[in-house]
């Protein structure tokens, strides 16, 4: 079996089972024209994410250019090249909120979680995305952390809403089980 990443390299740090995992996911696909979408969604069920030295080896394991790899994990949005953190917040920034201050809230969650869209903060609790419709125009602007819909976000709240989750999972992780 040809090994896909070594551990420990700094740029990833991915479990000698999930290398594993990945390296049979390929085995099985690997002489079947057409695999490619359904490598990547195993190998993102997997890991997480499909960062480029993955791409790499998807590339070569199957006979295609790198471009190809690196253009469907681009282009599909349940791909992500890097981790994602454990809630996803999407902010709608369609007509109807963008009209009633969906950039503000936006902006106010950017500063106070330190990221862009399309990324990812530090501790990997968030990860923040856009979109341009939650098909909640009434609640203008309107967010949602994981399935937990917020109406009316005001920059005002949006510290609040994080240290909740934050408080969450402080709690979690000191309950006994």
């Amino acid at each position: 079996m040809t090994e896909i990443l070594k551990p420990g390299l700094p740029e990833e740090e991915f479990t000698e089972e999930q290398l594993a995992a990945v390296d049979r996911i390929m085995l099985r696909y690997e002489d079947r024209p057409g695999s490619l979408i359904p490598v990547l969604e195993e190998i993102q069920e997997t890991l997480g994410h499909i960062p480029k030295p993955i791409q790499e080896k998807v590339a070569a394991r199957l006979g295609l250019p790198l471009s190809e790899v690196y253009g469907v994990v681009t282009f599909y949005h349940f791909f992500s090249m890097f981790p994602r953190g454990k809630h996803t917040c999407r902010v709608c920034m369609g007509t109807a909120c963008y009209v009633r201050g969906g950039q503000n809230g936006l902006n106010k969650i950017m500063d106070h979680l330190n990221i862009k869209p399309g990324e990812t903060t530090d501790d990997r609790m968030f990860s923040l995305e856009t979109v341009r419709c939650l098909g909640a125009c009434g609640l203008a602007p309107t967010m949602v952390i994981d399935e937990e819909t917020f109406p009316r976000v005001k920059p005002a709240i949006v510290a609040e809403i994080f240290r909740r989750y934050r408080q969450v999972e402080e709690e979690s992780a000191t309950d006994p089980v």
